[in-house]
């Protein structure tokens, strides 16, 4: 905003925050254009997310919560049918999956930049009103792509060790520690590691966008994987917090992910609203 005479006294008002945008518009939102930024927004982005985070500490608890239950279920079915090693594609999977576990944070972070309340009905109902929308498409997406990449990590395990060690596996653990399992870890890895940047470019922007604006999914990708490229080394930094906090919040049977997921579902806001910054 400009004004008239630089001598005028008054204040310079803020500019407004934009209210969730309308279910049902006439037509869509105009998206700004991408930006380019730095590792210090990075540092700001982590530092508003734990601010958030302390602010409303439950939404993110319970949001977690759900998250953490489903990796301790899928882990005592391992453990009971004795292949503890299905946990391998799913603890290097879990980074696709988990930008879902932001969705209702995004809605806290952007109520706390908006100065709105933060009430159960009103974030759950934005939360429960995204299967009306297009996060339901941008879902079926990801879940493509997580089947995809468990069916790619059994394979890559019977190519290098064979058929009979699927099932051989929980009595010769070690063999994954060793000779061929070493390499087929390694080829696993950078395997699993290409389809999370495919997956972190759709979602990092586009799940929040389409939480913000009234877009469809493929304009959300298309406008994620811009602001990618655009920002290609800060976001690949990005991108290795996001999988090392992972890590480190799945290794203490997931319970360290009550702390993970939130700030960091908290701070992917934060460097979305940096990257698509209002006009």
């Amino acid at each position: 905003m400009t004004r008239s005479d630089a001598t005028d006294p008054r204040p310079i008002p803020e500019p407004p925050v934009r209210p969730l945008p309308d279910p049902a518009p006439d037509r869509p939102d105009e998206l700004p254009e991408p930006v380019q930024i730095g590792l210090p927004d990075l540092g700001a982005a982590l530092s508003a997310g734990w601010a958030d985070f302390r602010r409303a500490p439950a939404f993110g608890l319970l949001f977690a919560a759900f998250y953490v239950a489903g990796g301790l279920v899928l882990a005592l079915v391992a453990f009971a049918v004795g292949r503890d090693w299905w946990l391998i594609p799913f603890i290097l999977g879990f980074p696709l999956i988990a930008p879902f576990a932001a969705v209702g944070l995004y809605e806290v972070s952007r109520r706390i930049e908006a100065q709105e309340s933060l009430d159960w009905p009103g974030v759950l109902g934005v939360v429960f009103a995204q299967k009306d929308r297009q996060v339901p498409s941008m879902a079926m997406v990801v879940l493509l792509l997580f089947m995809f990449w468990v069916f790619v990590a059994h394979t890559v395990f019977a190519l290098f060790m064979g058929v009979s060690a699927l099932t051989n596996i929980t009595s010769s653990p070690a063999l994954l520690m060793e000779g061929r399992g070493l390499v087929m870890l390694l080829v696993g890895t950078l395997i699993g590691g290409m389809f999370a940047a495919v997956l972190f470019s759709f979602t990092v922007v586009g799940l929040p966008v389409l939480l913000d604006r009234e877009v469809d999914f493929i304009t959300a990708i298309i406008t994620s994987v811009r602001a990618v490229l655009m920002n290609g080394p800060v976001m690949a930094v990005w991108a290795a917090m996001i999988a090392g906090f992972l890590f480190l919040g799945i290794l203490p049977y997931f319970l360290g992910l009550f702390v993970a997921l939130p700030i960091l579902g908290h701070a992917s806001w934060h460097v979305y609203r940096r990257l698509l910054p209002d006009d």
